[in-house]
């Protein structure tokens, strides 16, 4: 009894109109007019304006259709939740990501998640450029640190680190940088940035850049690094093995930005997609 004239009240407030209303609902005008007049009367408050000309919503049922509107939406994803739980995950997604990061840590894990989802089929394209989801048909993109688009579903599934260094080589025989301002002093190896970012009491600081070595390439400056040829700026996956080796030596760690976010983020029409949920959490769990 609690539930009869929602829908078509939800209806008429979104098309403002008790005849589109029917339409869409696929039963009379009359009809849809008795159950929104059978609702205001159940809750004593004049939820729409009528004139001959149009519907609108009064103070009382714009606040009334929000929740409705929210509740409506609810049902619908929990009718597809379990559809989705009786209906065996199959078909294609189609992945973009960071290329070192999902050379190293996403590709892996997606052959992994196909030898146990035998009927998914996953297209990854690996590129450092932050592709338009729904203009270029993405299903799932993993993005790196501050998330700028608000209308993507967004869940963290790990985080980076990223580290100043140098090998032994280097810092023996141009000494060792203490302060931000003495990497002025020193050779940087650049990537497509001619900025590094820091944290000094207790603020983010952005330090330009300077050096004769630019490249594109994340493993062409750790190489760079290795021989000694500069001072690197880079995220945990590139140098992690070799500052455990000793092969490179983190410098102004005190200086150090706070761990990145990354995440995965997907268009809000994908969210109830089970082969996109099953995948977030797949990697959720085997990142984190």
């Amino acid at each position: 009894m609690e539930w009869e004239g929602i829908s078509e009240f939800v209806h008429v407030a979104e098309t403002t109109s008790f005849t589109q209303a029917s339409k869409k609902l696929q039963i009379s005008t009359a009809q849809v007019s008795r159950q929104v007049s059978a609702l205001e009367k159940r809750l004593n408050i004049k939820l729409l304006y009528r004139t001959t000309r149009k519907v609108s919503l009064t103070q009382e049922g714009q606040l009334f259709y929000q929740h409705c509107r929210s509740v409506l939406d609810g049902l619908a994803e929990a009718e597809r939740a379990i559809t989705n739980l009786q209906t065996k995950p199959q078909g294609k997604i189609k992945l973009t990501a960071p290329v070192t990061y999902g050379e190293q840590h996403i590709l892996p894990l997606l052959n992994d998640f196909m030898l146990q989802y035998s009927d998914i089929e996953i297209q990854a394209n690996l590129n450092n450029q932050r592709a338009d989801l729904v203009e270029e048909g993405y299903d799932l993109a993993i993005r790196i640190g501050k998330l700028s688009d608000s209308s993507m579903m967004a869940k963290k599934i790990d985080q980076r680190t990223s580290y100043a260094c140098a090998s032994p080589s280097y810092l023996g025989k141009y000494g060792t940088p203490h302060s931000l301002s003495e990497l002025s002093k020193h050779k940087c190896l650049l990537g497509t940035l001619d900025h590094w970012l820091f944290r000094e009491a207790g603020k983010e600081k952005s330090i330009r850049i300077t050096g004769g070595i630019r490249y594109n390439s994340g493993l062409g400056l750790v190489d760079a690094a290795l021989k000694g040829l500069g001072v690197v700026h880079l995220p945990d996956y590139y140098v992690t093995q070799h500052i455990k080796s000793g092969n490179l030596i983190t410098i102004l760690d005190k200086y150090r930005e706070p761990e990145e976010s990354i995440w995965a983020i997907y268009p809000q029409n994908r969210h109830l997609s089970a082969k996109i949920r099953l995948l977030v959490d797949y990697l959720n769990a085997h990142l984190n």
